[in-house]
């Protein structure tokens, strides 16, 4: 006689080990992504303003200008490029660092940015930046994961299953998506 229960248990478990990485991957950027209003999940911005004395319009043609602004920024950083959108500004572009000088008011600016380690990579599978591949790995993600849903409601034998108090859980699971679609359906109406 096939023992269909014993092999969805082992499935089940197996298959559970396998998804367990990849869905603290998934929760991470979940979790990173859902909040993104307030804040950035791929990068920290760090913005601060100095003083330095202000240029004089005769330094604006000065082929040091530039390596002086950068120097009284404290920045090392690889130039990347620089432009003045009007006469009494200019902004530098340097690796991870974006200055603005206020060229009259002698008001530097920095905007530093810096990855989010792991979060950002996490987002990045977790969006299907990749594409080709990874989206092969995805799905198989997502049949993995409705394997284990449909595979962990039939588990438990008895009271606790899905004959019992598991149909409720169960469908309170369902429910609460359904109900949230339709009080944000009602409310945009």
């Amino acid at each position: 006689m096939f023992k269909w229960r014993k092999w969805v248990r082992i499935l089940h478990r197996d298959i559970g080990y396998i998804a367990a990485g990849l869905t603290v991957i998934y929760a991470i950027s979940g979790l990173a992504v859902n909040h993104a209003n307030d804040w950035n999940p791929n990068y920290s911005i760090e913005k601060s303003i100095m003083k330095i004395d202000p240029i004089p319009d005769s330094m604006l043609t000065s082929s040091t200008l530039i390596t002086e602004i950068l120097a009284k920024a404290g920045e090392t950083g690889k130039l990347k490029s620089f432009f003045l959108p009007d006469s009494n500004t200019i902004n530098i572009f340097v690796d991870g660092n974006t200055i603005t000088v206020n060229l009259k008011k002698g008001e530097l600016t920095q905007e530093k940015i810096t990855s989010r380690a792991i979060i950002r990579e996490s987002n990045f599978l977790h969006l299907n930046s990749p594409k080709k591949i990874w989206t092969w790995v995805a799905d198989l993600f997502a049949v993995a994961l409705l394997f284990l849903a449909i595979t962990g409601l039939f588990m438990i034998k008895g009271k606790n299953g899905i004959t019992g108090r598991g149909a409720w859980l169960a469908a309170i699971g369902i429910l609460i998506p359904v109900a949230f679609l339709i009080i944000y359906y009602y409310r945009l109406l």
